[in-house]
């Protein structure tokens, strides 16, 4: 998903409201300016839906509103996203315009509430999906003749070459990863491919996504071996000062850690700015937690990533974005923290960090600090907190603090009670209740303290029987 909107807070909202609508989703935003490159090297697969929050004018003549203008220029294209149209002044004139143009909806920004974007996200979200079905039906289609054809021919040539071995006799049988080599279908699934993309590395399968960059499994001619490469989704604003993927590089430079992502390369390349890092083909906690784990892996998870807390604090930052998918695991559990584009440096002498802009949120809102949903400064102890909601998440398989919107979510972390563990997992209460107290005053003051607890509690726990968590 795509959100082009030049008010930086609003755009803000709206992305976090997306967040929760769909928590599996990729959501980037960009400014009008930043939006307007994009259209010049979009290919038709970088965006499923986007939301277009702009002026629309006082009609469909009218010169100085670039909704229509832009909805002009996405219908030129080849293959469209899916839009809905958020109009900052309009009528009803420019209301039918856009839909001409293939808008999907178009709604008043004025009157737009969190309950009607939900309303037109999803209505949109229903047409991608039927959208990408008959794509990939096609591509099977198209598949299909291909290989009739290519076995029509194969036969033909062994009735007049006697002896002649069938192309197919050649080969194994094509398995179901064959099957995705069909003609388009990679790059429905990855994205940008081949080796001109970023120099020095050949791109071979998009592995995740987020909010400004996607991830791809890369072969690194300089290394010899498959690296993670991020790159970012827009290019390069040399006028805006260090961009983000600079800051998490710099950042992790100063974590020579194995408790944190290895930093292979950074660079810019046609304006697009990427990251070479360190492969982990295990996976992030999000997906260990999905298959369940037992209480005593829970406690010795939460052990492992305070001991990277401590690793990120002491080099005076803050990760601001502390949540499982962030979590990468390495092959004998141990964890490695990636994802550094949101952590600011504590100031010298000082318990708070730079927040950047004022009243802009950034993070996810099931893992985020009552201080950080209110837009204030924040220090290690936020972390803390997003560490405790992970731990809750891991003991009992659901998050704690759930809504139909961002803003729910949000005002449960500020008001609502701190989540309460269910009696049989009631010995772990205490230490949940040190890292997500609303109060960060009443919270653990160090990520040493949170180490000891924690290794005390498994110390204590060790000669009883484990029950599995609650994850089914």
């Amino acid at each position: 998903m795509l959100v082009v909107e030049d008010d930086v807070r609003y755009a803000e909202w709206l992305r976090h409201h997306l967040d929760v609508l769909c928590p599996r989703a990729s959501v980037s935003v960009l400014n009008l300016a930043e939006f307007e490159r994009w259209c010049t090297t979009f290919s038709g697969r970088d965006c499923d839906l986007l939301l277009l929050a702009c002026r629309f004018g006082a009609s469909p003549e009218d010169p100085n509103s670039p909704g229509l203008t832009l909805l002009r220029r996405l219908q030129n294209q080849p293959a469209a996203p899916a839009v809905v149209a958020i109009a900052e002044d309009g009528n009803e004139l420019t209301a039918v315009r856009a839909m001409q143009l293939g808008a999907l909806d178009y709604l008043p920004k004025k009157l737009l509430s969190a309950e009607r974007l939900s309303t037109a996200v999803l209505v949109a979200l229903r047409r991608v999906e039927r959208r990408v079905q008959k794509r990939l039906a096609s591509l099977a289609h198209i598949e299909h003749d291909r290989t009739t054809n290519a076995a029509r021919s194969a036969e033909a040539g062994g009735a007049n070459r006697p002896g002649a071995a069938s192309p197919a006799a050649d080969k194994p049988p094509a398995s179901s990863g064959d099957a995705l080599q069909a003609p388009g279908v990679v790059a429905l699934l990855t994205g940008p491919s081949g080796e001109d993309f970023i120099p020095g590395y050949t791109l071979r399968l998009k592995v995740g996504e987020s909010e400004k960059a996607a991830v791809y499994l890369a072969a690194s001619a300089a290394r010899g071996h498959n690296v993670a490469l991020k790159v970012s989704k827009s290019l390069r604003d040399d006028a805006a000062g260090r961009q983000f993927l600079e800051r998490e590089y710099t950042a992790q430079q100063a974590m020579k850690s194995p408790l944190v992502v290895e930093i292979y390369d950074y660079g810019v390349h046609a304006g697009f700015e990427y990251l070479a890092m360190e492969y982990l083909p295990r996976g992030d906690l999000k997906a260990r937690i999905t298959r369940g784990v037992s209480e005593r892996e829970s406690l010795q998870y939460l052990l492992r990533i305070a001991e990277a807390l401590q690793v990120v604090h002491q080099a005076g930052l803050v990760h601001r974005d502390l949540k499982p998918p962030n979590v990468m695991l390495r092959e004998n559990d141990a964890v490695a923290l990636i994802d550094f584009g949101l952590a600011r440096h504590i100031d010298g002498g000082s318990t708070s960090v730079r927040t950047g802009q004022t009243g802009v949120l950034r993070g996810s809102p099931y893992y985020m600090s009552p201080e950080q949903a209110l837009g204030d400064q924040l220090d290690g102890r936020s972390d803390f907190y997003s560490l405790g909601i992970i731990l809750y998440e891991m003991l009992t398989g659901s998050k704690p603090y759930t809504g139909g919107t961002a803003l729910d979510v949000l005002q449960q972390h500020v008001s609502a009670p701190p989540p309460q563990l269910p009696d049989t997992l009631a010995r772990y209460q205490p230490l949940l209740t040190l890292l997500v107290a609303k109060s960060r005053a009443e919270r653990f003051a160090t990520a040493a303290e949170i180490v000891n607890a924690a290794t005390a509690l498994l110390a204590s726990t060790a000669a009883e029987p484990q029950s599995p968590s609650l994850v089914a």
